[in-house]
């Protein structure tokens, strides 16, 4: 709708393909796909064919098999089992956990758990640019170190850990490495092999399908050991029970086949996009970008404006832009982005701080209309800051 605010949230969860809205809604009407993927009948069999193409296709998009591919629940539940499962299995050989300070809450979280359970976590701080180098995490290394668990790209910056170079120094040594790549599957080239990873976490709803599904790649040889965080049933080679979603199966499997045909040429175009943003948005003057030079994912751009708290300036956006000030799990704490903290920023700066995320979606019309309304919302706030507001970001 032309009226609609811009949705510049794409990081948190991207708006689901029509296509895949209409094969899903199919796949749930009367002549869809509704029995059990796992019956044996010729109802059964129908709807576990859906369910292969899915794997299929999610397995194409990353440059894996389709036998690594474990369906989830979503990123989180991946990277839950990833964690947990790993060092579980492994605690016989060792209880030390390598990670850093900046990954999404389902890794840390879950690396608290481990720290409840015996575990020794080393939680690593990113360079000023917000990246782990490899050197950092070769460092870190122990002969008890069971895992290593880092993020491809950050969630609120964007910016993509040198994820070869450390699964190299992890491999030297027979670490198991976890990596959670919600952020790259299916918006930058990712092909798992030569990621080097054991274990890769990606969901659905970040590349235009359905929320409530995703997957977890296992690599088939050497296989990591993995102990299983839920009981109840044979699916998923038994690390992941309960009955598969046929239909959220389907919408995955076509959404990824949409974004691997579309990958090169929408990675440019939402780049391209990303920076017409910026350059918009540098006029207002006392801004910032957050996240130093190198390689990002095409679609984040997270913005200082000196003299604006950042949820301030989103209410004042609310009716132009949907954005965030951070990651959309942390959205309901008052508290500063413990990214941008361990970036070494203040409290003020980080409160002044924006994510902008575009996506498939997004229009060249639609980031000229959000840039404007941010700079009109960004020069109110300020006509009403204190004197030399500007100033006190340090």
């Amino acid at each position: 709708m032309e009226n609609a605010p811009v949705y510049l949230d794409h990081a948190a969860s991207t708006p689901v393909r029509p296509r895949v809205a209409e094969a899903m809604c199919e796949c749930l009407g009367p002549l869809g796909a509704q029995a059990n993927p796992s019956s044996a009948h010729a109802e059964g069999r129908r709807a576990g064919a859906v369910v292969l193409r899915a794997r299929e296709a999610v397995a194409r998009l990353v440059g894996a098999t389709p036998s690594s591919i474990l369906f989830t629940s979503g990123a989180t539940e991946s990277d839950n089992l990833a964690v947990l499962g790993a060092a579980r299995a492994g605690r016989d050989r060792g209880r030390h956990v390598v990670t850093s300070r900046t990954e999404h809450r389902a890794v840390l979280d879950a690396c608290r758990q481990l720290e409840r359970e015996g575990f020794e976590v080393t939680w690593l701080h990113p360079d000023a640019g917000g990246r782990i180098p490899p050197e950092l995490v070769a460092g870190a290394l122990r002969e008890d170190t069971v895992l290593v668990t880092i993020m491809h790209a950050n969630n609120e910056t964007g910016v993509v850990n040198d994820v070869a170079g450390i699964a190299a120094a992890c491999r030297g040594l027979g670490v198991t490495l976890h990596v959670d790549a919600a952020q790259t599957a299916g918006r930058i080239p990712l092909d798992v092999v030569d990621l080097g990873a054991d274990l890769v976490a990606f969901t659905a709803h970040k590349l235009g399908g359905p929320k409530g599904v995703g997957a977890l790649y296992v690599r088939d040889r050497p296989r990591p050991a993995l102990q299983p965080i839920a009981f109840g049933g044979g699916q998923e080679r038994g690390l992941r029970p309960g009955t598969l979603a046929t239909h959220q199966l389907l919408g995955f499997g076509l959404a990824c086949d949409i974004a691997a045909a579309e990958l090169e040429q929408e990675a440019e175009r939402v780049a391209g996009l990303r920076e017409r943003l910026w350059e918009a948005l540098r006029p207002v003057g006392h801004a910032w970008r957050n996240g130093g030079d190198g390689p990002r994912v095409p679609g984040i751009l997270n913005a200082g404006f000196a003299g604006v708290e950042g949820e301030s300036l989103l209410l004042a956006l609310a009716g132009d832009v949907l954005a965030s000030s951070g990651s959309a799990c942390s959205s309901a704490s008052a508290e500063p982005s413990y990214v941008l903290r361990a970036l070494g920023l203040s409290d003020l700066a980080c409160q002044a701080s924006l994510r902008l995320s575009l996506g498939w979606s997004t229009t060249a019309a639609e980031v000229d209309r959000a840039a404007a309304a941010i700079r009109r919302a960004v020069a109110r706030l300020r006509s009403i800051a204190p004197a030399r507001a500007t100033e006190r970001v340090a």
